[in-house]
């Protein structure tokens, strides 16, 4: 048998909100909310004190109004995020090159084989969150798993600033009561299903066989009958750190795409600056755009040497936009790099490989 794995899930606290808390002090205590003011925008975080009112993220800035009209609303800034996020990174380094990054502020880490050589995985994320208090004045929750799954879960459990164990022993148990909105991906629908059904555990979801489930949830299934049994065997993918820099706006008016478009060039600045802070290159563009009724529209383009300057960028999602149907009204305009490369390889003039386009439907163990 081989020895369970050691993996760690850090989720910083209300990331943005606190970041802006630590940088106004003196809106500590208040119901603070990440957003831009208009009304189309969206909840990018919210204070702990805004979500005794109920507010959360991705929830719509009018209704968060009428919820909580004392609200102190701050627009987003993202390059501070970042650079926050990138020192928090060097904090996880000293411990292990195996991490996952899944947003700015939150990541997996795989600490089996550690470089301090500390033997027990809870342990060395007390540590990482001792020194993101004391570099950057902000606190972090952490679960400890055998697997990625667990670990996420085990995150939630004792937030804020606080962390959690479980152990491969205690897996089955703490499964068995786990309520169904806690395992990620069953969605509001698919619990009403559920709970339709009589299942609202993890545990009442195991006496069912996998090829029921199947029949009940489609592909899904599959992995749905390992979640509740704690079976988890997905890899820690550090490269996941550099697959893609994205920017987007959503826009206060649905706009036709001639106006849309106006927007290209702030959006290829931004991206340069994040391209130029990773000191990376991309080989691949996407613009993406939204329509008034919901509905994703992309295209991709790959060229043969790097884009490397807003000018670069700039050109490529013009060409993009070529492609796309000029006969809808849009909500959101974005912009993606993929295919990164390290800074500083010669590069020549770029030329189109292969195009894409896509469509979106509307505890004291060795841990």
């Amino acid at each position: 048998m081989t020895a369970p794995r050691k993996i760690i899930h850090i989720d910083m606290d209300a990331f943005y909100a606190s970041v802006e808390l630590r940088e106004q002090p003196h809106l500590r205590g208040l119901p603070v909310v990440v957003a831009w003011d208009a009304p189309r925008s969206v909840i990018c975080a919210a204070s702990y004190e805004a979500r005794r009112f109920g507010l959360h993220s991705a929830m719509a800035v009018t209704t968060a109004k009428r919820k909580c009209p004392q609200a102190v609303f701050l627009p987003p800034r993202f390059p501070l995020y970042r650079e926050i996020s990138r020192h928090i990174h060097t904090i996880f380094r000293q411990h292990t090159d195996l991490i996952e990054p899944l947003s700015l502020d939150e990541a997996y880490l795989d600490v089996t084989h550690n470089k301090q050589h500390i033997p027990y995985a809870s342990d060395i994320a007390a540590r990482i969150r001792a020194d993101i208090l004391a570099q950057t004045g902000l606190t972090a929750s952490a679960g400890i798993a055998p697997n990625k799954f667990l670990a996420k879960i085990a995150s939630d459990w004792r937030k804020p600033d606080g962390q959690f164990v479980l152990p491969p022993h205690k897996t089955e148990a703490f499964l068995k009561d786990l309520p169904l909105n806690k395992i990620p991906g069953i969605g509001r629908k698919t619990l009403a299903k559920m709970h339709a059904s009589g299942w609202h555990t993890a545990g009442d979801l195991r006496t069912l066989q996998r090829g029921e489930l199947i029949n009940l949830f489609g592909r899904w299934g599959f992995r749905l009958y390992d979640l509740v049994r704690g079976i988890d065997n997905r890899p820690v993918e550090p490269q996941r750190e550099r697959v893609q820099i994205s920017t987007e706006i959503t826009l206060a008016q649905d706009l036709p795409l001639t106006q849309t478009l106006q927007h290209i060039p702030a959006l290829s600045a931004d991206l340069a600056r994040q391209a130029e802070q990773r000191r990376t290159q991309a080989r691949t563009l996407t613009l993406k755009l939204k329509t008034a009724s919901f509905r994703i529209i992309s295209r991709s383009q790959t060229y043969s040497s790097p884009l490397k300057t807003t000018q670069d960028f700039i050109q490529a999602a013009l060409a993009l936009a070529r492609k796309m149907p000029p006969q809808y009204r849009y909500r959101l305009i974005g912009l993606g790099l993929g295919h990164l490369l390290p800074e500083g390889l010669q590069t020549e003039l770029w030329q189109p490989e292969n195009p894409s386009t896509q469509e979106d439907p509307p505890c004291r163990t060795p841990f």
